[in-house]
């Protein structure tokens, strides 16, 4: 997108999150879900599309452009980023990667219009451990046959599609070659959708287990239409996923922050705002120091993503770092509040429970933490 529209864009979502998005919260919150009045506002505002090329109807967004994008929306509740997020990021990206011209070309449009998708990867017996994964794709005539069970699947209850990682063989093979994607309609007969999981925060946004039974699908149902490639595509895509969620959790903990520093003007204590006491500044100094360096992390690595460079380590220290500080940021918010952060009237406690998942889901903070360090022996071996 250029650069000069993309700033225009940037301001006009600003207005919109400050003007729409916040005073809608509590209404998400009571029901639990976004109200398709606003929903429809955000499809037509483009943003199921950010990361989807323009000929197929996207913005066109490079990484730092959607990475931005995201973080100006994420200044509101978490739910409005969780709706979008999976499209312009996973699914786009893998279609992107990984997709024949023929998927790009019946998909793409469809979830730059609005179509929500979801993404297939975890189970109840395996997350990480990809060799784990039990969901099965058997060849049967030209086409599949699949069965298993996906579960903490985020939207899973909207989604039109969803993409599956399914084994195509029994053995674990190397580089995860037993893995392979497929595009599967969730209409598909044999296709079902669990109850919506109760979550401890993230109030509006859905995750269920999408169950298939006997799901026979067309052999350009596989991603590619070549097996062995599905877990490959699901990684690359996953940069993608980790910066959005690095984007997401710098944001609100700076909402959490200017929470804070409301409060603690507002709040009285031995007769004056508890803003002016040393220790409180402390909590607040020390934020504002964390959100400054994640957001010079989101900087660097779309930048180095841009240009081309691989940055599955960066990314994944930029989804560490970003989603532990602000683990860490909206607890001193409760110690600010005092006592009313415990409450569920004020904002605090809140914040607390939403950012909580930041540091699990994409890649848990530890699995992530193994994954760069792999990566630092393995290139600090292949320069001896």
């Amino acid at each position: 997108m250029d650069q000069d529209v993309f700033e225009q864009f940037i301001d006009q979502l600003g207005r919109y999150v400050r003007e729409r998005l916040i005073p809608a919260e509590r209404a998400v919150i009571e029901t639990d879900r976004i109200p398709d009045d606003i929903l429809n506002e955000m499809r037509d505002m483009g943003l199921f599309g950010l990361t989807i090329p323009e000929e197929y109807g996207g913005a066109g967004m490079n990484i730092a452009q959607y990475a931005r994008t995201i973080n100006v929306l994420s200044y509101a509740m978490p739910a409005f980023r969780s709706i979008i997020s999976i499209n312009i990021g996973m699914v786009c990206s893998a279609l992107k990667n990984g997709g024949t011209e023929a998927q790009k070309a019946e998909w793409l449009p469809r979830l730059a219009a609005g179509e929500i998708a979801c993404f297939g990867l975890t189970e109840p017996g395996s997350g990480s451990d990809s060799a784990g994964l039990q969901t099965f794709a058997a060849k049967s005539g030209n086409g599949w046959v699949l069965n298993g069970t996906k579960r903490y699947i985020t939207n899973a209850p909207f989604a039109k599609m969803a993409l599956i990682m399914a084994r195509t063989t029994k053995e674990n093979l190397p580089k995860n070659a037993h893995v392979s994607a497929f595009l599967v309609p969730t209409d598909t007969p044999g296709v079902s959708i669990g109850s919506s999981d109760k979550k401890m925060g993230q109030s509006g946004s859905h995750i269920a287990d999408v169950i298939m039974e006997d799901v026979v699908l067309p052999a350009d149902a596989m991603l590619g239409t070549e097996a062995g490639k599905g877990f490959g595509y699901a990684m690359q895509s996953l940069d993608n996923g980790r910066i959005s969620v690095g984007a997401a959790a710098t944001a609100y903990a700076r909402r959490a922050l200017d929470s804070a520093l409301r409060y603690a003007n507002e709040r009285k204590a031995f007769g004056e705002p508890i803003a002016n006491f040393q220790l409180i500044q402390q909590m607040l100094a020390d934020s504002e120091i964390e959100i400054y360096a994640a957001q010079c992390m989101m900087a660097d690595v779309t930048a180095r993503a841009d240009a081309g460079e691989n940055v599955l380590r960066k990314a994944a220290a930029f989804k560490v770092f970003a989603s532990e500080m602000c683990g860490r940021v909206t607890d001193r918010v409760v110690q600010v509040y005092g006592g009313a952060g415990y409450l569920a009237e004020y904002d605090a406690e809140r914040f607390f429970r939403d950012a909580r998942i930041y540091r699990i889901y994409e890649g848990t903070t530890q699995i992530l933490q193994l994954q760069i360090a792999k990566h630092m022996l393995r290139e600090w071996a292949g320069a001896q």
